[in-house]
């Protein structure tokens, strides 16, 4: 958002908790927020070049934000980029793509839905992922199993124990509910 609006291009950006919005525009003043809903999504998308989907739903597949019906109001040859593919993807008509083969056309509108995006710069994505896990890595190290997971906070990082799916999205997301177990450390 930052770059496109340096450029001069009308930035518009959607999101469920306007509360978070009062930050940003201290660094984005000429950027519009607007409340994430079908119906405000379908309005903006009208005369859209290019929407970029960046939905996170923790542990859990990303919710279609656009529709298959939406994205034919889309004006020809706009582009939608998925970065939330390896979710699941946030639009309707993605589908994976990969670095040697990105871009694919649906209904006039280009779309972009490469898997492991950071991937295209190996050495960046693994500093920046070194740099965000390393006190996690360490502090298990240090402490054990045990000793890591004696912080609550630590808990909901974990997605499989002893065999077991223990995040119930992810479970219930792949059809494997069959294999989720609620980690119970009281049990152990």
């Amino acid at each position: 958002a930052h770059v496109a609006a340096a450029m001069g291009a009308a930035v518009f950006v959607a999101g469920r908790h306007a509360e978070k919005w009062t930050a940003l525009k201290a660094s984005l003043p000429t950027v519009n927020f607007f409340i994430s809903n079908a119906e405000n999504i379908a309005t903006h998308i009208l005369d859209a070049d290019l929407v970029i989907g960046a939905v996170l739903s923790r542990g859990a597949k990303a919710p279609k934000i656009i529709t298959e019906s939406m994205l034919k109001t889309m004006p020809l040859g706009s582009v939608i980029v998925d970065v939330s593919i390896d979710q699941g993807g946030c639009f309707e008509t993605s589908r994976p793509t990969t670095h040697s083969d990105p871009v694919f056309i649906k209904h006039g509108v280009v779309h972009y839905c490469v898997s492991n995006m950071p991937g295209a710069y190996p050495k960046a994505s693994t500093l920046a992922l070194t740099e965000a896990s390393i006190n996690y890595v360490l502090d298990l190290a240090d402490n054990s199993l045990n000793g890591f997971l004696a912080d609550k906070g630590k808990i909901k990082a974990i997605n499989i124990y002893q065999g077991k799916i223990t995040a119930e999205k992810v479970a219930k997301d792949l059809g494997l509910y069959d294999f989720f177990q609620s980690l119970n450390l009281n049990a152990r």
